[in-house]
């Protein structure tokens, strides 16, 4: 006579371990960040645009279908975001719900300037160029920066030296050649050997921008009794 196992069910159904996470591949998430600054760059223009012309027309009315027009542009900005962290992380984002403008004409474009997610969509455009101008400089430091501090030995002849041997020398006061060729060459490789886990945190940190702002908010868990 045998017996099965089953896993016992809890209080809110069978438990099942959850999927794993995708691994993130190092030139897809390079690819994301750097690509994210100039997307950002285009999209915060679009927004101080689009909102300046609507605010500064309000008043004569005009105001009110263009700010209708930088919000709608903003959703579908946002829903271009959600497409590229999961594409890059693996991880569904759903687009969260929005307010449907009921009615025609002038009125029907003001009821839609009173949905908030839409608005958040637009400080997701402003707050985006910040975030990635950081991640975008720290990730060329680390990638082509440290490419070329380690391949300094093959291009340091061409900078133009005065009394000195390099940065150590104005540093430290080491006047040596070979000191200089070695430490540089020891940050390239420390960068090159990080880049790997700083990439990763860099595309997690935009991710986790776009997770916050431009995905539905989690529900309060109800818990019966």
């Amino acid at each position: 006579m045998t017996t099965e196992t089953t896993t016992p069910p809890t209080a809110y159904g069978t438990w099942q371990p959850a999927p794993p996470r995708p691994t993130l591949r190092f030139g897809s998430g390079l690819r994301y960040v750097l690509l994210g600054f100039p997307l950002a760059l285009g999209a915060f223009v679009a927004a101080s645009a689009g909102l300046s012309l609507g605010l500064g027309t309000l008043v004569v009315v005009l105001g009110v279908p263009v700010l209708a027009g930088t919000l709608a542009t903003a959703r579908r900005y946002a829903a271009f975001e959600r497409r590229r962290a999961e594409a890059v992380t693996g991880e569904p984002l759903p687009a969260p719900r929005y307010r449907t403008a009921t009615g025609d004409g002038l009125r029907g474009r003001a009821r839609a300037l009173a949905d908030p997610q839409s608005w958040r969509d637009l400080g997701f455009m402003f707050l985006a160029l910040l975030q990635r101008t950081v991640t975008f400089t720290l990730a060329l430091t680390w990638t082509l920066g440290g490419l070329g501090e380690l391949l300094y030995a093959t291009w340091s002849w061409s900078l133009p030296r005065d009394d000195n041997n390099g940065l150590l020398d104005l540093a430290f006061g080491i006047s040596s050649k070979a000191a200089d060729l070695g430490f540089h060459t020891a940050v390239g490789a420390v960068l090159l050997a990080t880049a790997v886990p700083v990439i990763r945190a860099l595309v997690a940190l935009e991710a986790g921008l776009v997770r916050g702002l431009l995905a539905p908010r989690p529900a309060t868990a109800r818990y019966g009794g």
